[in-house]
């Protein structure tokens, strides 16, 4: 099954706010919304949003084995696995495994991630 089609929309407008939900784990810091998901393979497009000051230094950073993609739409983020700080326009190809975070933010920001769950190393489709 293809991933989920949707017709233009603006995700950002205060009209669809009440499609967000609370990313899990991260509750008081970051909400989500998919775009797009292929429900036999996993893969998905969801932006996230990340609160003014948020930070996810006591959770740590992450890294997963599957490849993703980011791009910051608005805002700014800093990254302590890259010590940089990510702003509007910055992306990102993420290779299986690669650590990213604990994350911040004093502005807020939204990213908008690609994910390949099912393209993990062990299934050698990196």
């Amino acid at each position: 099954m293809p991933k989920t089609t949707i017709t233009y929309w603006n995700p950002l407008s205060a009209a669809h706010k009440g499609q967000w939900q609370p990313l899990k784990g991260l509750e008081n810091v970051a909400e989500e919304l998919t775009l797009s998901r292929d429900e036999t393979t996993g893969e998905y497009t969801r932006l996230t949003r990340f609160y003014p000051g948020a930070d996810t230094t006591p959770y740590g950073g992450k890294c997963h084995p599957y490849p993703e993609e980011i791009f910051v739409v608005s805002g700014r983020l800093y990254d302590e696995a890259f010590d940089l700080w990510l702003e509007s326009g910055h992306y990102a190809s993420r290779p299986p495994g690669e650590l990213h975070g604990p994350f911040k933010t004093d502005i807020g920001c939204v990213v908008l991630e690609v994910s390949f769950p099912n393209r993990t190393e062990e299934a050698g489709v990196a």
